[in-house]
């Protein structure tokens, strides 16, 4: 769909590696996974704990133009779920081209209902979505 995936961890590349060589859900992993081991990129996106000297779960779509368009931080026991991402990530497409509508919460893919925000729609979303 066009998107550079990154993965970076303030584990080594070698933490890296055995993660992708043993963790079988991580067989078909082929984007990089960079090491952030003094935690400078951590800092820098505000998901570095400075007490546990490790990074939070932290997910950014960020566009071309390095506009952060979503953020996500999860403690370090709670995994993320791909099928939300990827529902974030085609959101951001769709209203690249589509900018006056807004994707709810239960929008999943081009075709599905979009709103048109507007003072008449606060309180009624319910209703626009039916």
């Amino acid at each position: 769909m066009g998107a550079e995936v990154i993965t970076v961890s303030t584990d080594t590349k070698f933490v890296h590696l055995a993660w992708q060589r043993d963790e079988k859900e991580l067989a078909n992993v082929k984007f990089p996974m960079g090491s952030d081991a003094g935690g400078k990129l951590a800092r820098m996106f505000g998901v570095y704990d400075e007490t546990a000297a490790l990074a939070l779960r932290g997910t950014f779509i960020i566009n071309p133009q390095g506009k952060l368009l979503n953020a996500e931080v999860n403690y370090y026991n709670l995994g993320r779920n791909i099928d939300e991402l990827m529902r974030k990530f085609k959101a951001n497409l769709y209203l690249q081209k589509h900018e006056a509508q807004a994707c709810p919460s239960k929008w999943k893919e081009d075709g599905d209902k979009t709103l048109t925000p507007s003072a008449k729609l606060v309180g009624k979303v319910y209703e626009a979505l039916k």
